[in-house]
């Protein structure tokens, strides 16, 4: 059987979220309707933006989920993310620190979705 695991992030406009993600990721969609883009993150892996499926997100409404980047390259390469993520504005929500698994940092989308900067295992 063929496994796909398709992470899904709920967002006001999918298209405004496809320019923020495709940015940081450095990646353009594979999959792209008004309301629904998708990138291909690699075998069996793929990244969703979806909108219209709630209205009026408000980044200040707790986010009980993250998204999480998982990094080859150590320390260095997740504290050179995070200094050109806050360079470009991005907002973070907690500055590098070691969690037990690793230098390890959080951020958030403009819809207030989390986005975990994390290594590798």
């Amino acid at each position: 059987m063929t496994t796909s695991v398709v992470s899904i992030v709920y967002v006001n406009d999918a298209p405004a979220a496809a320019r923020f993600y495709g940015d940081l990721l450095g990646m353009r969609p594979s999959f792209e309707t008004p309301g629904y883009i998708t990138f291909d993150l690699g075998p069996g892996a793929d990244l969703a933006l979806w909108s219209g499926q709630f209205e009026d997100l408000s980044p200040d409404v707790p986010r009980a989920s993250e998204v999480c980047l998982a990094i080859g390259g150590g320390p260095g390469e997740i504290n050179a993310i995070f200094k050109q993520w806050q360079s470009e504005g991005v907002t973070i929500l907690h500055e590098p620190h070691d969690a037990g698994f690793g230098l390890t940092f959080l951020a958030a989308d403009p819809d207030g979705n989390r986005i975990r900067v994390a290594p590798r295992d």
